[in-house]
């Protein structure tokens, strides 16, 4: 039958439309629930950062001394190498010390010169007064022989000549006198001793000091090392270089001492204080972290430590945030070497909490 309604199978039918009205309650409650969870995404994320503040500007710091002879000469001894690990006091290189021993001898003979010229200072006649004894002799015997001539020269029993002889050899014999005291006096001067020296010749204690000087450079010919610390930059350090007084001729990085210098903004130093607890991991080392604690806040901003500070006196100043260094101390053995330099990821808990 041509106009009967067609047979329709079961599994056939189509599935019908969802009404509209469902399609608007769907859309609606995306429009009210994505943006509740990117406010409660946004707040937590800001009650995360309450409580401390964090820099990447920060970097590993430690001890470091410029190893430099006091001394110049030729380097005749290197017992160590580039990153050896030394103690405190360990030799490090040696300098020829055959000159210094040669300068050592000539104080010793200094020494010794001087010590002899006091012995022979000690005899000299002028000291024992012998002279002055004799031109008192010599004025007494003169005074009296000018005394006659006057005499008789005022009763005219004599000659000018008779005369002016007695006086000449009166004034003679206290020149004489004059000359012996003010020998006697050089000779005592001698053997006095400065005041600055006590009981001291000051011939011979310019002697000792040559030699103190010359001993102490000869044991500068050893060079140690002041602390314990790794060896670093030693390409100089050869056998045969000359070395020159206070050239520096490598540096000594410190083993004990690490501390992390953190460079945080001005503006994040309103609630830091010193004792608060750290939270450190390391660029070189991603899975390690270590605890530490403020050990200082700089006393300054880097830019007021600067070899050229900035002048902000122009009519064009635009304002920069200022960087201000904090000292971090470790409060933990690292397991892995934190070497000098490396880069370091810094968090301070201000409010005190344990990281």
């Amino acid at each position: 039958m041509a106009d009967a309604d067609p047979q329709i199978a079961p599994g056939d039918t189509e599935a019908a439309p969802a009404p509209p009205k469902r399609r608007r309650w769907r859309r609606l409650a995306l429009m009210l629930v994505v943006p509740l969870i990117l406010i409660a995404g946004g707040v937590g994320y800001w009650i995360s950062l309450q409580g401390k503040v964090s820099t990447d500007n920060a970097y590993i710091k430690q001890d470091k001394v410029s190893i430099s002879p006091l001394v110049g000469g030729t380097i005749t001894g290197v017992y160590v190498k580039e990153n050896d690990l030394v103690r405190a006091g360990q030799l490090l290189f040696r300098i020829d010390p055959e000159p210094y021993r040669i300068q050592l001898q000539q104080a010793d003979a200094s020494i010794a010169t001087a010590q002899a010229d006091l012995t022979a200072l000690a005899s000299d006649p002028a000291l024992t007064g012998a002279d002055i004894a004799a031109a008192r002799e010599d004025i007494a015997y003169a005074q009296s022989l000018f005394d006659r001539q006057k005499a008789l020269m005022a009763r005219g029993f004599t000659t000018k000549a008779d005369y002016d002889a007695a006086e000449h050899q009166l004034q003679q014999g206290r020149e004489q006198l004059r000359l012996a005291l003010a020998q006697q006096a050089e000779a005592k001067s001698k053997l006095a001793h400065g005041a600055a020296v006590p009981g001291e010749n000051p011939r011979i204690a310019a002697a000792q000091a040559q030699r103190a000087s010359a001993r102490l450079s000869l044991s500068r010919t050893e060079i140690r090392a002041p602390m314990a610390g790794r060896v670093a930059g030693s390409t100089r350090l050869q056998l045969g270089q000359q070395a020159i007084a206070e050239l520096p001729m490598f540096t000594l990085v410190g083993v004990e001492g690490t501390y992390v210098e953190a460079n945080f903004k001005e503006t994040d130093l309103d609630d830091m204080k010193v004792g608060q607890p750290v939270k450190i991991t390391f660029d070189a080392y991603p899975e390690l972290k270590i605890r530490g604690h403020v050990s200082s806040i700089g006393s300054g901003t880097a830019s007021e430590f600067s070899v050229l500070p900035a002048q902000n006196a122009s009519g064009n100043w635009v304002k920069v945030t200022q960087r201000v260094p904090v000292r971090i101390a470790i409060d933990e053995k690292s397991p892995r070497a934190l070497i000098a330099g490396l880069s370091a990821h810094v968090t301070v808990y201000t409010d005190g909490r344990k990281n």
